[in-house]
């Protein structure tokens, strides 16, 4: 079929030349008709002429049908490093090799200008996180006294840190080559990390905790996933006014850890499109202080780090989050 498509394509491009041999050949055989030359004469002259123009043409055939083939190899190799052309006499298509030379290594510069941008942003951005959390940590110093106010504040200093680490994770997740550190963990002392953090929310608001602990072992990046957990932790704590949050394992053998709240809910229309950047849906026009992106975020993590995460809602009832946390193509210290 593919050499079909190349005799056709070389059938259309060289039809001007086909013509102009059928001409010559026309011309020959008048020739010897008006001079009344021996017919055994005038076939044997254009039986030769075909014969060269027949070699002549699988000759240019061959040609092609090689070009067409190295121009292939060349599309499934595709790179913005610039290769070696197929050789060619055709200074129309020199001509064509050489604009391609020029876009190859104008896209390489843009390439280079845009990385050496995106570098200076993310220091940029890692520097300001960190300039951010130091004064954070002087208020909390300063808001040692145990008052209702005091914790009121602390509340809203660990929320102020919460958006300034989503902040963090965004520009480093866009950064080539984040820096994964693949190892086997225990992911009971991730999971308790996470809990810990959120420990102060739970009491504020009275949400019941069930989590029995867990002795699996998950190959994975510790950071990046434990960013993960604390992002479905603060949604399901956001979103639940009473009730629980469960924390417990739904298939041991496939390492799926789930997260269950009694909240709100996400409703059906809005569950296709909850990873999406930046979309809020029902419940982000309600809380006016949503972004849309700590799912996001999620759903690229657990793909770069070879896991699945999913939800399953329903609207008034609550929301399970599972996280899939068997590895498929992951190599580990």
């Amino acid at each position: 079929m593919r050499k079909k498509k190349i005799w056709i394509s070389y059938w259309k491009t060289q039809k001007q030349g086909r013509i102009m041999v059928y001409l010559c050949l026309a011309v020959f055989i008048i020739t010897f008709f008006l001079y009344q030359l021996p017919m055994e004469g005038s076939l044997y002259g254009g039986f030769i002429c075909l014969c060269l123009a027949g070699a002549l043409e699988v000759r240019n055939f061959l040609r092609y049908k090689n070009r067409c083939e190295e121009i292939g190899r060349m599309k499934e190799e595709v790179s913005y490093e610039i290769q070696e052309f197929p050789e060619t006499e055709d200074e129309l298509e020199l001509r064509y090799q050489n604009v391609i030379r020029f876009l190859i290594e104008d896209k390489t510069l843009q390439d280079l200008s845009k990385e050496k941008k995106y570098k200076e942003m993310t220091e940029y951005y890692t520097t300001w996180v960190h300039q951010i959390k130091t004064p954070i940590a002087a208020m909390r110093l300063l808001l040692k006294e145990d008052t209702e106010q005091n914790r009121e504040v602390l509340m809203e200093l660990f929320k102020i840190e919460q958006y300034v680490d989503m902040v963090l994770q965004y520009v480093r997740l866009e950064a080539k080559g984040s820096d994964y550190q693949i190892r086997q963990y225990d992911l009971d002392a991730i999971v308790r990390q996470s809990i810990r953090k959120y420990a102060r929310l739970f009491i504020s608001k009275k949400i019941a905790l069930e989590y029995k602990g867990t002795d699996i072992k998950v190959v994975t990046d510790e950071k990046w996933l434990s960013f993960v957990v604390d992002q479905i932790l603060s949604n399901a704590l956001k979103y639940t006014k009473k009730g629980k949050i469960q924390i417990y394992l739904l298939n041991e053998k496939k390492k799926e850890l789930v997260i269950e709240d009694t909240g709100i809910g996400i409703a059906a229309q809005d569950l296709p499109r909850v990873f999406e950047s930046s979309f809020t849906g029902y419940n982000g026009r309600e809380d006016k202080r949503a972004t849309g992106i700590g799912l996001y975020l999620c759903k690229r993590i657990m793909g770069q780090l070879s896991h699945t995460i999913r939800i399953e809602s329903e609207l008034g009832k609550g929301t399970r989050v599972i996280l899939g946390l068997n590895t498929i193509s992951l190599e580990y210290e």
